[in-house]
This record gives structure tokens, sequence and C-alpha cells, in this order.
């Protein structure tokens, strides 16, 4: 059970971590979710966004860091 335990702490770290980034990221214009390649249409009565560009990044340093992560 330490082991389930271990990776619930990793897991809530990273949650934390992440939260920080987004919320320093706002105060500082970091322009996550307004890429080059954001999907946006906006319509009299419709609006649809997709943050391509920013999951693709998102998921690029998550990748990175994980890779990282087990390399040790």
């Amino acid at each position: 059970m330490s082991d389930v335990g271990k990776i619930l702490v990793v897991i809530g770290l990273g949650l934390v971590a992440l939260g920080l980034l987004l919320w320093l990221g706002g105060k500082m214009n970091l322009p996550l979710g307004r890429l080059p390649g954001d999907i946006r249409v906006d319509r009299q009565n419709f609006k649809f966004y997709f943050p391509l560009t920013t999951c693709v990044l998102i998921s690029a340093v998550l990748t990175l860091i994980m890779w990282l992560l087990r390399r040790r």
C-alpha cells in the first residue's frame, strides 16, 4: 500500500505545480490558449474553441518531464 500512497503524493504535487504554473502564467500574460494554431470559431449564436497548439505544447512538456523522471 505504500506504493499507492507515494503515487498519490506525486500526482498531488504535480497538480499543485500545474496549478501554480497556470496561475503565474495568467499573471505574466503567457499566451497559453491563444497560440497560433488554436482553433476558434465565433458566429452569431455559436462559439467553438479548441486549443490544439496549446494541447500539443503541454503534451510535449509533460512527455519530456516524464522521460526525464524515468531516466533515474
